[in-house]
Parts: C-alpha cells; structure tokens; sequence
C-alpha cells in the first residue's frame, strides 16, 4: 500500500508542477499550450547534461536554463506582440518535437537506445521533487490569493484595463507570471527523465503538457485542487503500469489510454461550471 502511495505520488509530480505553475500563468491572463513542448526540451536537456556530467541536479540547472530562450520567444510573440497565444503555442510544440527527435537521433542513431540516466536521490522511494511539488501548492496559493503581488496578477488576468488605470504594467505582470509557469514546466520535464523514469525517449512527455492545462480548469485556478486533480490522473496513470505488468483479460490499450480517459471525464463533469479569468488568451496593449 505505501510502495503504491509513493508511485502514485512520483506520477503526480511532473504533472502537478506543471499544473500549479500554468495556474499562475492562467491567473494572469496568459495561457501556455507550449507548456508540452517545453516540458519536452526540459526533459531532454535534463537527461544529457545528467549524463554528461553524473549530477542529476545540473541537468536540472540546464533544463531551467534551456528554458530562457524559449520564455523569451513565446511571450515576446504573445505578450509584445499580441499574437494568438495558442497558435504560438502549438508552433512552439512542434519545434519541441521536431528539435529533439533531430538531437537524439544525432547523439544517438535512428533507432535510438536505452539511455540510462542518472537520477535523483531517494529516500524511502521519494526524490526531493516530490517534496518540492508538494511544498509548492501551499507556498503558490498563499502567494496568489493573500499577497499583494498575487491580487495584482489575477487582476491582470480579470480587469487588465483596471491594472493599468492603477499605474501596473499588464505587459510585466504577464512576463512574470510567465517565468514561474516556465521554471515549474523545466522542473516537471526534468522530474520525468531523471526523477520517474531514469531514461529519455523521443517525445516521452505523451501529452503530458496538455493535460496539465486542462487540470487547471478543472482545479477551477486554485492551486490545491489542481493537485487534486493531478493526484487522480497520477493515480490512473500508476494503475496503467501496474496493469501492463500483470496479465488481465482486458486490452493493455485501455491501460495506455486511462490517464487521458480520466482527464477528460473530470473535464466533462466539473469543467463545464468553472468560470476562467475574464481575460485569459486575450492580448492586452497598452496603447489600447
């Protein structure tokens, strides 16, 4: 029951970083369909530098580094330039995958091999990024919903023009917000290379990046529930491994596809009632 605990939980964590740092980004009026990309580069990124240099936590340092220019490209095109945030979205995704299966096929041949990756130390089956994950609800729903910069963010994400009257920069508030979204989407792609599965393959993130989005409207933009949310798709996720392994009746394609079947029942059943920020995806200019 607890080894079972602990695997749920190891599942849940890539999500779940990535889900409660999209949140900020949503909060703000920005929404990230990047977010699969982005984890993608960072696992990658994450997997080559540990293996290059034995340390698990430098693969972690260049995985948020690797994120800079990307942080930089999209929210100059979205933010600055007002352009459809989930068409650059999409583009960044496409670049994501296209990037990295030319990289590993390079280091690695087409057919690629079983990379063996360094990984996080554990204690009692845990890594520190599962304890970070689960600090980090807590610290980010303070800092949304009781700090003076969180009222101003979701304000931004609400009433842009009424930020702006109070003498806030929309523009900063949504570079901001940002950044947070993209260092907890190099943490979670990172997690998934060298903290869940030890290993890299080409486009392991399986859709993990849009699922993420889709929990935070089911988490209706609050931390805590987006967790919860991530728990249950983890959970599903954990039972589509111990099933593959032991011999059912049923199809293991049922298996494959129980985490996604799960994200979108949930969606189905409470995302109809959420209400998003008023502003989300809309591009704010200041001369408007």
């Amino acid at each position: 029951m607890i080894e079972s605990l602990i695997s749920v939980l190891l599942f849940t964590t890539p999500l779940a970083i990535a889900a409660v740092g999209e949140t900020v980004n949503q909060r703000a009026g920005q929404i990230n369909i990047g977010l699969e990309g982005m984890m993608l580069v960072a696992a990658y990124v994450a997997a080559i530098v540990a293996i290059e240099t034995g340390s698990p936590v430098l693969g972690i340092g260049a995985a948020i580094a690797a994120m800079i220019p990307l942080w930089l490209i999209q929210n100059f095109l979205t933010i600055q330039a007002g352009r459809d945030q989930v068409v650059v979205g999409t583009a960044l995704n496409l670049c994501a995958i296209g990037l990295t299966s030319t990289l590993y096929q390079m280091r690695f041949g087409q057919s690629g091999q079983l990379l063996s990756v360094p990984q996080l130390p554990r204690w009692g089956g845990i890594d520190g990024m599962v304890l970070f994950g689960l600090l980090l609800v807590p610290v980010l729903g303070w800092w949304l919903f009781r700090s003076r910069w969180g009222l101003v963010l979701r304000a931004a994400g609400e009433y842009p023009d009424s930020v702006r009257s109070s003498g806030f920069s929309v523009a900063r508030i949504r570079w901001e917000a940002a950044a947070v979204g993209a260092v907890m989407a190099a943490l979670a792609g990172a997690h998934l290379s060298i903290g869940v599965g030890g290993t890299f393959v080409q486009e392991m993130t399986s859709g993990r990046g849009f699922v993420a989005v889709a929990l935070v409207s089911f988490g209706r933009w609050r931390p805590a529930w987006v967790l919860a949310a991530c728990l249950l798709v983890g959970g599903a996720e954990f039972l589509k491994f111990y099933y593959q392994v032991r011999q059912t009746a049923l199809p293991y394609q049922l298996f494959l596809a129980l985490p996604y079947l799960v994200a979108l029942g949930v969606l189905v059943i409470v995302g109809k009632n959420s209400r998003a920020p008023a502003a989300l995806a809309q591009p704010f200019r200041s001369n408007q």
